[in-house]
This record gives C-alpha cells, sequence and structure tokens, in this order.
C-alpha cells in the first residue's frame, strides 16, 4: 500500500519491453530489496534488481499498454514511492498502486502561487471522483477541487510541484490515475450479484392471481 506522497523523482535509464523492465535511477534506493513493491508514476512494480543508486523493476505487457508507462523513454522522469510502513504517517490517502485508466492533460493555468491542471478523462473513470476528494495523478495524492462529466482539476501548490513531475507535463501528456478505492468497494457491495440475493416466491402469477 502507498500513501500518494511522492518521495523522489527518477530518471528512466533502461527500457526493455522485450524483456519486461525498466530500471530507474533515483536516490531511494537504500532499504530497497528484491521483491519490494515500488510505485512508479503510480503504477505498483515490483524490484528485481537493486543496485547502488539504481534499481530495475518488472513490467507486463498489460501494465505497459493500460497505463502511461507505455510511453516512457530513457531520461523520462519519474515519481517514485516506497510501499508504506507500518509505523509510517499516513499523510496522503489509500493509494493501491492499481491504476484505474489514464488521462490527459487538457490545461494548465497559473493562479498566484499555484498552478491548475485540468485532466479530460473516460465516464469510467469519473464516476468515481468527487470534488474534495482524493485522487492519485501519477502517483501524487491530490484534492480534487473540480470534477464535471468531461474532466476534473486539481490546485497544484509549489511544494508539490517542485518535488513531482506533475509541473513538467504539457497539455496532450497522458497520465496515470487511481480512483478513491472506498469508492471502487461501496459500489460493488451495493450491487452484489443474483446468486447472493434472498430467493422470493412472489411471482407475477401470483400477484395476478391475489388481485394485484
Amino acid at each position: 500500500m502507498f500513501t500518494g506522497l511522492i518521495e523522489a523523482v527518477g530518471t528512466v535509464t533502461a527500457i526493455n519491453k522485450q524483456r519486461g523492465t525498466v530500471t530507474i535511477k533515483c536516490g531511494i534506493t537504500d532499504g530497497i530489496e528484491i521483491g519490494d513493491s515500488i510505485a512508479v508514476n503510480g503504477a505498483c512494480l515490483t524490484a528485481v534488481e537493486v543496485g547502488s543508486g539504481i534499481f530495475t523493476a518488472d513490467v507486463m505487457n498489460e501494465t505497459f499498454s493500460r497505463t502511461a508507462l507505455g510511453a516512457l523513454s530513457v531520461g523520462s522522469r519519474v515519481n517514485l514511492e516506497r510501499a508504506m510502513k507500518a509505523d509510517g504517517r499516513f499523510g496522503g490517502h489509500i493509494v493501491s498502486g492499481h491504476i484505474d485508466g489514464t488521462g490527459t492533460v487538457t490545461n494548465m493555468r497559473n493562479d498566484g502561487n499555484a498552478v491548475w491542471v485540468t485532466v479530460a478523462a473516460e465516464s469510467k473513470i469519473l464516476r468515481y471522483i468527487v470534488e474534495k476528494g482524493s485522487i492519485a495523478i501519477d502517483g501524487i495524492s491530490l484534492t480534487v477541487a473540480y470534477v464535471d462529466d468531461k474532466c476534473f482539476k486539481v490546485s497544484i501548490i509549489p511544494h508539490t510541484g517542485g518535488e513531482t513531475t506533475l509541473l513538467e507535463k504539457r497539455v496532450g501528456d497522458e497520465v496515470n490515475l487511481e480512483c478513491d478505492i472506498i469508492a471502487k468497494y461501496v459500489e460493488k457491495l451495493m450491487q452484489p450479484s443474483e446468486d447472493v440475493l434472498p430467493k422470493s416466491g412472489i411471482t407475477y402469477e401470483f400477484l395476478a392471481e391475489n388481485g394485484f
């Protein structure tokens, strides 16, 4: 599990789509062991090689094709977060590292010391996004300031802008999105499958025979 508080920005040094790996240079390899989970632009990856200031993670074709990781190239800068320790502060929100889909940056506007970022997304993503709720963009825990049926907006403070890659994005760039996990579970529980619903003996014939 992650919190969406970015620990470091790393740089991609190699991508091998045939082998299914990405190698990233960063400053947070101390304490990382083979098999550990690391969120790379919000996508939970498993470290398979760890060196001094560098690690390699496995990336499935499914991940390359369904997230913005497929657009990475050598030299790309990525947001990184190691899995949360049980004794750590929960400063962001619950982030699983399982990307729900991608969005497209459509506008970036300065507003005093902040920057408004507008992201367009499909309805299947937007249905889980609520104003003043949480969203993870490229692994960054952010508060939704506006949402409609086409897009949502977040306001980026200087600290977040300086410590992550979000403000390096350009209009048209793709970003990874992970919605609030609680909303997805609530929806699932509110729509139980028919095989778990209580069976009723009432039929149309029964109602007709009894004057309904």
